[in-house]
């Protein structure tokens, strides 16, 4: 439940993961929505243009922000559990500098760098994605000045709200944009057989031509969402502040010097940083060797990627070269679902970091093994029966969101990608809250250094595994399995020995996983049966509604949810006496 202190509003663990959840679940539906109709309207080959431009993103802008907003993060919350409230604005006040410069930097780091990347991918169309996606690097930088000192202070509102406009604009904005594009590509095809000063001579290869600048404009809108998310989150700071009170400044001891301020921040940041820098650069280096290997197949042995996937590689691909681009677009169809469960447990980890950084800041043991055992908890209760869930309906699940034959091929690739990924997604989604719990504890270099053993594992084995034709692109999901298991277990039993605490394992992983096999079982024979009885989307829908009842009767009867997590949400008190009425809460 909130709390209220001289107008201040703090939220508990679980209602700031319910207000940040909330507004991620609508993020993440308008992203699917958004990457859906993309694929649909523009195939493997648009769907692995779009993630290439990702993968190149993702480091460069945790380079410019560096773990500098978990470190305020972490500042503001400790600054405000020991009362210091002018250390707060101080820590305010020396970060916009930071992050207005490593924008700069990274801005024009991701221009001029992506006509080198476009090379080492062999995809040169690429390069529109890529600099229409470069000023987010930008305007994120800016958003994270805010995002950072609000939820230090357990207000995880601003981020929600600029969350949802970015993933407004995107949607709409970005939609509009490609849709606008191909619409004027054809008919200028349909006039003069050009497209864009390409001679064109079907309607094939007007379409071809047409996507990589269409995937440039939708990107469009992702760029134009971030600007006005940082527009709302500067109006809010400006015209509603922190709360912080005169009383409160005027009573607060003097604030540390500026460069004490700096060298603290610096070096809660640096090993924050670099973990998650080291973690998106691997996966840029994996996401660039997949596409690398199977390139280097169709060039050696192209038979035999053809003998795993015949007819389902479109002749217009084969012929044009795309084949590495569109394998990688179907891998990339598979972890659109993948990524709504990541989301939602990165969620858990934002706003458990302030919640377990004042329990540990207090000394209050009690508190912190309550304030762990939550996190954990709630992690692998919606982490465990996603991930079964996600491979026993992989293809009713994708066939569902992706229609139409013009995907029908990807579907049935990325049916059987996701149908592994749905394991590895346990541990990806699992490590993130726990490393966010080892930087709350002051172990920021824990993470690093598991990051930069798990994610070398993970480009070893996705180098061998993907150079092999029949394994291919499963090759990156059995990568993720080894590089994250490692990175979960070995970040579990660090917390448990810096914290001196052993959390209760059978409520956190063992009770989970029975239900969440329960689960499983369910939903599998439930899409069997309601397939004989209804169209296969209504089928898959009634399965996955079934397969949620049954698992949530299970956690009660299992007593899997606890009493004080319960109390954490909205009405809580009310729900607590119902459940211990009929004495069905552990």
């Amino acid at each position: 439940m909130s709390k209220v202190k001289n107008g201040r509003k703090s939220q508990s663990f679980l209602k700031g993961a319910m207000v940040l959840g909330s507004s991620m679940i609508i993020v993440k539906l308008m992203g699917m929505i958004y990457k859906i109709l993309l694929s649909n309207q523009y195939g493997g080959v648009g769907t692995g243009l779009f993630n290439s431009a990702y993968a190149l993103y993702n480091p460069l802008f945790m380079l410019s922000t560096a773990g500098f907003p978990i470190a305020i993060s972490r500042m503001v919350s400790e600054s405000i559990t020991k009362k210091r409230y002018r250390d707060v604005k101080q820590i305010h006040r020396i970060s916009v500098p930071i992050f207005v410069i490593a924008g700069c930097i990274c801005f024009l780091a991701m221009v001029l760098g992506s006509f080198i990347y476009i090379k080492l991918i062999h995809a040169d169309n690429a390069i529109f994605a890529l600099l229409c996606l470069s000023p987010t690097i930008f305007f994120g930088c800016l958003m994270s000045i805010y995002r950072g000192y609000f939820e230090g202070m357990r207000n995880m509102v601003p981020t929600a709200i600029s969350e949802i406009i970015e993933a407004t604009c995107k949607l709409f904005f970005g939609l509009t944009a490609s849709f606008l594009v191909t619409k004027y590509g054809m008919g200028q095809f349909a006039k003069t057989g050009y497209v864009f000063g390409i001679k064109c001579a079907n309607e094939v290869e007007a379409e071809s031509a047409i996507i990589p600048i269409a995937i440039g404009a939708a990107i469009t809108g992702i760029s134009l969402g971030s600007l006005l998310g940082f527009l709302f989150l500067f109006i809010r700071y400006k015209r509603g502040g922190d709360a912080i009170t005169r009383d409160e400044l005027r009573n607060s001891p003097p604030p540390r010097k500026s460069g004490t301020t700096l060298r603290i921040m610096v070096k809660t940041a640096i090993p924050i940083g670099l973990g998650s820098i080291i973690m998106s650069l691997a996966d840029m280096i994996d996401s660039t060797l997949v596409q690398v290997r199977i390139n280097n197949i169709m060039q050696s042995d192209p038979k035999a990627l053809l003998g795993v996937y015949g007819s389902l590689i479109p002749d217009s691909v084969y012929y044009g070269e795309e084949t590495h681009t569109f394998l990688y677009g179907c891998y990339g169809i598979a972890l659109t679902l993948m990524m709504l469960v990541t989301a939602v447990t990165q969620v858990f980890g934002t706003t458990a970091l302030p919640s377990v950084t004042a329990a540990w800041t207090s000394g209050n043991k009690r508190q912190l093994k309550k304030s762990m055992e939550t996190v954990m908890r709630v992690t692998t209760l919606v982490t465990i029966p996603s991930g079964i869930g996600m491979s026993v309906l992989a293809e009713p699940l994708l066939s569902m969101i992706y229609h139409g034959s013009s995907v029908a091929d990807e579907v049935e690739i990325g049916s059987k990608v996701l149908a592994v990924m749905g394991i590895s997604v346990i541990f990806i989604a699992t490590s993130t809250p726990l490393c966010s719990m080892l930087q709350a504890i002051g172990r920021m270099d824990v993470p690093l250094k598991l990051f930069t053993i798990g994610m070398a594992m993970k480009i070893v084995v996705n180098y061998i595994l993907v150079g092999i034709p029949w394994i291919n692109i499963q090759g990156a999901n059995i990568g993720s399995i080894v590089c994250y298991g490692f990175v979960t277990v070995v970040a579990l039993f660090v917390i448990c020995r810096e914290t001196k605490i052993v959390p209760d394992f059978v409520s956190i992983f063992v009770k989970p996983l029975f239900a969440g096999i329960i689960c499983g079982i369910t939903a599998y024979f439930s899409e069997i049966f309601f397939d004989i009885l209804f169209k296969q989307r209504i089928a898959t829908i009634l399965a996955v509604i079934t397969a949620i009842i049954v698992y949530i009767i299970a956690l009660v009867l299992i007593r899997a949810i606890k009493r004080e997590d319960i109390l954490q949400m909205p009405k809580g008190n009310k729900i607590v006496k119902i459940l211990e009425k009929h004495r069905l809460i552990g």
